[in-house]
């Protein structure tokens, strides 16, 4: 187990604006004497005083002190705190500033604009553990010399967790240094459940170990540098570690911990028959699932992955075909759409990369291939010019008379253009293959009736386009 500081108390002076780099300082080219020190000196007792748990306004104008470097202006508080208090402070109102607080010797100690790392807004806090009583200088910076207005510091106190033993379910927020905290918890029944830790502090890291062997770590599942575990778990106890990804100063985090929200009255089912417009629900935690279906007859077939937990990938194979797709849906969900023949065919439902677990959905839907509409005959040398809706496909019939090579293009500058040319036992699809985002299938075709298929990469783009058929 980590050894738990004793109880801290939490200030949290809460708002919301954007800052850079906050910063104080005289003039560059005013010489460091005695009498300017003295003068800082008493600026800074001079300050107004921020007590801890109480709301503050306060304004930069065109009166305020002069950041001599960057021409910001700035405005200076004065707060007593006490050895081992852990503050947080954040600005918020309309000014666009930033944070900064310094010690009695005028040495920076933290900055909201110095998150830890990461792509995420510039923060508007800053998080501080007091080693030593006495009093502190907080200074609220214009984020440059444009910036001016008002803004407001509110407090609240809070108390971080103690406790090395969690509840299920429950929340805790606890403060991360060194190789992070351990805790102790209880399944009392088999059940899904999720576990996540965020900070804006750390690239928070999560480590789940229990009964027989079982162990869980992610990194990043939950967004934004937040860790999630969701799966099933048996009854039992469990070790859970939350700490950073990598080596980097602590920070404050939360961890919440709960039952997994599925579709209610949903039976997971991991294995077995796909059966067409009966939707399904599974559950991922890292191993591939398999999924079968029947075609009595030609059809054009739809399956879709929809999971908020991780990131769906779809493979499907049989009777010579395999196709595969990772975000053909909306956001990070999985489409496959293929005309098959009547066969068996197997449906490999997963995430991209094995990474993540949790709950998912997965629906089929099927046409026969003489039921699909047609938006007309497309002839050699004969272009078509038309407009796709959001999430449509528009089908062509073509005829080959005589065996030859031919080339299929679909031109857009509206929507990334994506091409599927069926029919004769073939089965052949195309992206970006006439330049940038524009499709081309060039292939030998035997005499015979084919099926041409237009539509976007994307489910939501639409446009117009031009569909044109040569022989090479």
């Amino acid at each position: 187990m980590a050894n738990r500081a004793s109880t801290m108390t939490l200030a949290a002076l809460g708002g919301a604006a954007v800052g850079l780099v906050a910063g104080w300082q005289l003039p560059d080219m005013a010489p460091t004497t005695a009498p300017i020190i003295e003068e800082a000196a008493a600026d800074n007792a001079a300050s107004p005083v921020l007590t801890l748990g109480e709301r503050l306004r306060g304004e930069i104008t065109s009166a305020s002190e002069l950041n001599g470097k960057d021409g910001s202006r700035f405005q200076r508080f004065t707060l007593s705190l006490e050895e081992g208090a852990l503050i947080e402070i954040e600005l918020g109102g309309p000014l666009q500033g930033t944070l900064a607080l310094y010690d009695s010797e005028e040495t920076l100690l933290a900055s909201s604009a110095n998150p830890a790392y990461y792509d995420a807004p510039a923060a508007t806090s800053l998080r501080r553990r007091i080693d030593e009583s006495g009093d502190y200088l907080l200074v609220v910076s214009g984020h440059d010399k444009h910036s001016y207005g008002p803004f407001t510091l509110t407090s609240r106190e809070m108390e971080l967790t103690t406790s090395d033993t969690l509840e299920m379910p429950s929340r805790a927020d606890g403060w991360l240094q060194g190789d992070g905290d351990t805790f102790s918890m209880t399944i009392e029944e088999s059940g899904l459940y999720q576990i996540e830790m965020r900070s804006s502090d750390v690239d928070a890291y999560l480590v789940l170990e229990g009964p027989n062997g079982y162990r869980r770590e992610d990194d990043d599942s939950a967004g934004n540098l937040n860790a999630r575990i969701a799966d099933f778990l048996e009854p039992g106890d469990y070790r859970l570690t939350a700490r950073a990804a990598y080596d980097h100063d602590g920070g404050l985090y939360t961890l919440e911990l709960g039952p997994h929200a599925q579709a209610d009255g949903a039976t997971l089912r991991n294995s077995g028959e796909l059966t067409f417009d009966e939707p399904l629900h599974g559950w991922f935690s890292g191993e591939t699932l398999n999924y079968e279906f029947t075609l009595e007859s030609p059809a054009a077939v739809t399956i879709d992955m929809l999971s908020s937990d991780f990131d769906a990938y779809l493979e499907l194979q049989g009777d010579n075909v395999f196709a595969s797709d990772d975000d053909g849906g909306d956001e990070l969900n999985a489409r496959l759409y293929s005309p098959l023949e009547a066969g068996s065919y197997r449906v490999t439902a997963r995430s991209h990369g094995g990474h993540g677990s949790g709950l998912f959905e997965l629906r089929a839907s099927s046409t026969p291939l003489e039921e699909l509409p047609s938006n007309g005959q497309l002839e050699i040398d004969n272009p078509v010019r038309a407009r796709l809706a959001p999430g449509a496909r528009d089908y062509y019939e073509l005829v080959v008379e005589e065996a030859g090579r031919y080339r299929l293009d679909l031109l857009s500058d509206d929507f990334d253009a994506f091409l599927e040319l069926d029919g004769q036992g073939q089965y052949l699809r195309d992206d970006d293959g006439a330049g940038e985002l524009n499709a081309r299938i060039s292939s030998h075709l035997e005499p015979g009736s084919y099926r041409a298929t237009a539509r976007a990469y994307g489910s939501s783009e639409s446009g117009s386009y031009t569909l044109q058929l040569h022989r090479e």
